[in-house]
């Protein structure tokens, strides 16, 4: 291996895990950065006895992709690792597509590896990404926990995502790559303005003329990273005091809510709200202070699929209704991205929200104490017209509704929000 090579490889592994598991993914597109990961990963895995897996996604948006995916797989094949391609068919031109294709591949990478019983997966993001990332999130006058960019590890869906050379830039790993005489695909989308991350890049160039670089906006995610851990911190500890959890909801206590910091409080809320609806992108800053006014004058609100509902010195937060309304889902499968419920076999049934209807079905509801908002979004089983099960409220008739294993318990759930 080359100097510059051992250099890399070192950098990689300070990053990595100190015990990596026996079985690890890579994600790689054909890119320079994820082949020279690739290579790197190789070397590393090789010492440590680590069984190596590779996975490129085709998003089927380009016709290039396939023979793309086909490079990949005869890399792998050359350095004896397996190779999968993972194909999304789900863009359904709506949305922001950057957005959609992220959220898919890293669905996917996990299905994969869950399927393959691996532990992490490695991706090739690099200084330059962390930086770009930081730039378009100034843009959008996001907090620390913005700022701080991509971590360097992150729990998605049981599965470890490892991002082990944000510390080093595209042009080291292509300097490494051209050393060792190996070839990468150069995707023409990383030239197209239409998307904000090549804006991004392209402001990065300029901004070398004052000392920003790759290298300077990732130790700065690094130090923001650092408070953003603190912050977690007392987040989770003021989660403890002043929210009880009760079923799927969160009921706040308003009093002592409102002694809190403005960036405690708020952490609370996005954290309440990520928790219920999804760990997707937080809601935006604006939604986040309107709800945030809501609680402090007891005012009913949404945000982010979630219904804050006051009931005397509380307010509740919980699913809205119109959120999944249309999301009916079958026993013992996975509902609204968190809830499975299981009993007795009926051949009809299907899981639906509780709504209006099911709740006149259960005329105890009030003993609850909850409000009835609250109770509306809750899931149940029905056959047909009936309502069969409703555990939520009091009406189980042999069924349980429980939170999948892969939800955290809320008051962690917040140290990693």
């Amino acid at each position: 291996m080359t100097t510059q090579g051992t250099l890399l490889k070192s950098e990689l592994r300070a990053r990595l895990p100190e015990n990596l598991p026996r079985r690890l993914g890579v994600a790689v597109s054909g890119g320079g950065d994820s082949v020279a990961l690739l290579s790197l990963l190789k070397h590393i895995a090789q010492e440590e006895q680590v069984e190596l897996f590779v996975a490129t996604v085709n998003h089927n948006l380009r016709p290039e992709a396939v023979a793309e995916a086909d490079w990949v797989a005869q890399l792998a094949q050359g350095l004896g690792l397996p190779h999968e391609t993972l194909h999304w068919q789900g863009w359904d031109q709506t949305g922001n597509l950057q957005d959609r294709a992220r959220q898919a591949r890293y669905q996917l990478l996990s299905d994969w590896a869950r399927d393959k019983q691996i532990g992490a997966i490695a991706l090739g993001h690099t200084a330059d990404d962390q930086a770009e990332t930081m730039l378009m999130r100034l843009a959008r006058a996001a907090g620390v926990t913005g700022l701080s960019g991509m971590p360097a590890m992150r729990n998605y869906q049981g599965i470890m995502l490892l991002r082990p050379m944000l510390g080093v830039t595209r042009q080291q790993l292509r300097d490494y790559l051209a050393k060792i005489g190996a070839d990468w695909i150069e995707d023409p989308s990383n030239h197209d303005r239409r998307f904000d991350r090549i804006k991004a890049r392209d402001a990065l160039t300029g901004l070398s003329e004052i000392g920003i670089s790759a290298h300077s906006l990732s130790r700065v995610a690094e130090n923001l990273a650092q408070a953003r851990e603190a912050l977690e911190q007392i987040t989770q500890d003021s989660a403890r005091q002043v929210l009880s959890v009760d079923g799927g909801d969160i009921c706040v206590d308003r009093a002592q809510f409102s002694t809190l910091p403005a960036e405690i409080r708020r952490r609370l809320l996005t954290g309440c709200v990520r928790w219920i609806a999804g760990r997707g992108y937080p809601p935006r800053q604006a939604a986040t202070d309107r709800a945030l006014l809501a609680i402090d004058q007891g005012e009913a609100a949404t945000i982010g699929g979630c219904l804050l509902i006051p009931k005397a010195d509380k307010m509740w937060i919980c699913r809205e209704l119109n959120a999944v309304e249309s999301a009916p889902g079958a026993p013992g499968q996975i509902w609204d991205g968190r809830w499975i419920l299981s009993g007795p076999a009926i051949p009809d049934a299907q899981v639906h929200p509780l709504g209006a209807a099911g709740l006149k079905a259960v005329p105890d509801w009030r003993a609850l104490g909850k409000p009835r908002a609250a109770l509306l979004a809750s899931p149940s089983v029905w056959s047909g017209e009936v309502l069969v099960s409703a555990p939520m409220v009091g009406f189980s008739n042999g069924w349980l509704a429980e939170l999948t294993p892969e939800e955290p318990e809320f008051h962690s759930s917040v140290l990693s929000h």
